[in-house]
C-alpha cells in the first residue's frame, strides 16, 4: 500500500471516529499533497510525499517556536499535537552515528578536504539521506567534519 492511499484509509477511519483533531491535520497533509501534484502535474510517489510531509513537519516547528515565545502556549500545542500525526507518516530517521558513518564515506569517495568543499560532499549526501535524516544535523556533521 503507497503511503498516499494509506494516508487516505486513516482519513476515513478519522472521520468515522470523529476524531477531528486527527481529521484536520490529515486533511491538511492529503491538501498539500494534491496542490503539489497539480502544481507539478505528476503524480507523487511515496519519496515525495515523504518531503511533503516534512515540509509540514518543518512548519508546524517553527509555528511551535513562535507560539512559545509570543506566550500563546493553547495555540503552540495544537500545533505539537499536528506534528506528532504528521510524523506518524515519516520513516524512521538515522541516527547521529548512522549520519557519521555515511558523512564519512562520502567524504572519502568525494576526496573533500577543506570547507570549500561542502557544497560538493552535500550534493553527494542529499539524495542519499533525504527523509531518513534531519538535514540540518547532516549539515552540522558536514561542517564538523571538514572544519
Amino acid at each position: 500500500m503507497s503511503l498516499k492511499a494509506r494516508i487516505t484509509d486513516d482519513m476515513k477511519a478519522a472521520m468515522k471516529a470523529k476524531e477531528a483533531g486527527r481529521l484536520a491535520a490529515i486533511r491538511l497533509l492529503l491538501a498539500a499533497v494534491k496542490q503539489k501534484e497539480v502544481d507539478e502535474r505528476i503524480e507523487l510517489d511515496d519519496a515525495a510525499v515523504g518531503a511533503v510531509i516534512e515540509k509540514l513537519v518543518k512548519q508546524r516547528k517553527d509555528s511551535v517556536s513562535q507560539y512559545e515565545a509570543a506566550g500563546r502556549q493553547d495555540l503552540a500545542d495544537v500545533e505539537k499535537a499536528e506534528i506528532a500525526i504528521l510524523a506518524a507518516y515519516l520513516p524512521e530517521k538515522m541516527s547521529s552515528e548512522e549520519i557519521a558513518a555515511a558523512v564519512a564515506a562520502a567524504k572519502a569517495e568525494t576526496g573533500a578536504a577543506g570547507p570549500a568543499d561542502m557544497g560538493k560532499l552535500m550534493a553527494v549526501l542529499k539524495p542519499l539521506l533525504a527523509g531518513k535524516a534531519d538535514m540540518a544535523e547532516v549539515s552540522k556533521q558536514v561542517k564538523a567534519a571538514l572544519g
